[in-house]
This record gives C-alpha cells, structure tokens and sequence, in this order.
C-alpha cells in the first residue's frame, strides 16, 4: 500500500473552518477519486493538521489517482480557497511493508 503522511500548517483562525472544508467538501472528492482518508489528528496546539490518504499497492496510483483528484471541475474552481488555509504543507510518501 502506497499513501502520504500530510502535515498542514493551518493559518492562525482557520482551523474551524478547515475541519469543515475538509470533511464535507475534501473527504467527498477524494474518495471519488479513489483515494481513502485512512485517519486525521490535530497537534496538541490545534495548529498542525496531519492525515494520511492512501492511493493504492502501486506507486502510480499515486499520480493517477491525484489527476483524477486535482482535474474536477470543484477542485479546479476552489483550489486557491483551499489552500488559502493553509502557511505550509508536509507531504510524505509511504510503502506500507507488511
């Protein structure tokens, strides 16, 4: 299994806002996308957002899942929304090993 580790530094204010976005706008589109939100936490200062999403048991479903993702008309219309929540982004690309 391929996935990310995702840390976002959420812009001072908005983290109510995000959890929201997130939950009803993002974890929609991505799973029809065919990439599965596995699990997501906050930091103890409610400042990080961490999540993982996995994609699949080759390293292409990542770009071909993504393209499915980031090709949506809502995700092409409402990108710079998106990410003007966010100060700074963390992505890194895990092999489950089992």
């Amino acid at each position: 299994m391929y996935a990310h580790l995702r840390i976002y530094t959420v812009n001072k204010g908005m983290m109510d806002d995000w959890l929201k976005l997130f939950n009803d706008k993002l974890i929609p589109l991505l799973n029809q996308s065919g990439i599965n939100v596995e699990s997501s936490w906050l930091n103890e200062e409610k400042s990080q957002f961490i999540w993982i999403r996995s994609y699949g048991n080759d390293i292409g479903d990542i770009e071909e899942k993504e393209a499915i993702f980031y090709g949506t008309e809502w995700w092409k219309e409402n990108v710079d929304m998106v990410r003007s929540h966010l100060a700074h982004r963390e992505i890194i690309t895990l092999q489950n090993i089992k």
